[in-house]
């Protein structure tokens, strides 16, 4: 770690004002807060520059709520915020960014998976010019197939899709500029996509390798089940170049579940010609496979319809994704 870097390059900000602000969104991770604040503590202090930490308390069940409020009392540069349930990681993402005060914003996972040593190398990267800097697990601490495996399958889908090529969409940590954040909204489990959305709006995305630790206390919030709100996230930002949502996951699901369907239907049919050699007009088959796909299609796009009608609502009346209860402060 270099301490002697001048990030002051990256924005001309009043000396009074916050010029990082890392944001962390915690659930049930009571174990692991003490050590990772002091993990940031440690980073944070040798930047010579002014900071910020704020904790998103999202809907935790254990002891993670008083671990923060006590982080919050023994250091006036932290700040806590409760809401109200669990609103998800992207939720608990937009709540700590909307609060955030520095000019640079940088977020991580409150698991101590990602290290606070590499911050200096993500704010060096975005002084270099660039208005997103993404962290790349290249050597990832975690089970080879049901976490590294998909994850590799489901980068490699993204980045062709979204044309933005990037190894790992996934991690959390990353350092933004604080204008580029104002230019996306996020809605539903996007987070993972702000790369590909920040690209959309013109800006400048690179990617950095970063350190990745094992876990060494508490459950895993992510895995398979995932995928399924990946893979439809993912055909929103496609087809709404970079709004997103919720709606998609109720009728896209139903629309996958019938092409799925109208692919077994198909399948059937052609084993039916091989095996005893039915004809393809003399089978229901035919006629259900081709239904089953129109009704499948018609629920995705109905789906993306909805999208639209959400995100117009949202945005029209201001309305967050998210409800504080509470905000704690060590001075306040």
């Amino acid at each position: 770690m270099k301490a002697d870097r001048d990030f002051g390059a990256l924005h001309s900000i009043p000396a009074e004002d916050v010029y990082l602000s890392v944001v962390v969104p915690v659930r049930d991770e009571a174990d692991n807060l003490r050590l990772l604040h002091e993990d940031l503590l440690a980073t944070l202090g040798t930047l010579g520059i002014s900071y910020e930490i704020i904790y998103v308390d999202d809907g935790s069940r254990d002891a993670s709520l008083a671990e923060l409020t006590k982080i919050a009392d023994s250091d006036k540069a932290s700040t806590v915020i409760q809401l109200r349930r669990n609103f998800g990681q992207t939720a608990a993402l937009s709540a700590g960014i909307d609060h955030a005060r520095g000019g640079v914003v940088v977020c991580l996972d409150a698991d101590l998976q990602n290290d606070p040593a590499d911050i200096p190398e993500l704010l060096a990267k975005l002084e270099e010019g660039y208005d997103l800097v993404s962290g790349w697990r290249a050597n990832r601490k975690d089970h080879w197939l049901f976490r590294n495996s998909v994850s590799r399958v489901a980068n490699t889908i993204i980045s062709c899709i979204t044309d933005l090529k990037l190894h790992d969409c996934g991690c959390t940590l990353k350092a933004y500029r604080r204008e580029l954040l104002h230019h996306i909204r996020l809605y539903g489990q996007m987070h993972r996509f702000i790369p590909a959305m920040a690209a959309m709006v013109g800006a400048a995305v690179a990617e950095i390798p970063v350190n990745h630790r094992p876990r060494i206390h508490g459950r895993s919030k992510y895995g398979l089940g995932r995928t399924f709100s990946v893979v439809m996230d993912l055909l929103t930002v496609k087809f709404l170049s970079g709004v997103s949502g919720n709606a998609i996951k109720v009728f896209g699901g139903f629309g996958l579940i019938l092409v799925g369907l109208s692919f077994c239907s198909g399948l059937a049919m052609f084993f039916q010609k091989i095996l005893y050699g039915i004809s393809f007009i003399q089978t229901p088959l035919l006629l259900l496979s081709a239904l089953l796909f129109i009704l499948g299609f018609q629920s995705i796009f109905m789906g993306l319809t909805a999208e639209l009608l959400i995100r117009t609502y949202h945005e029209s009346q201001g309305k967050p994704t998210y409800v504080v209860r509470n905000i704690y402060k060590g001075d306040r």
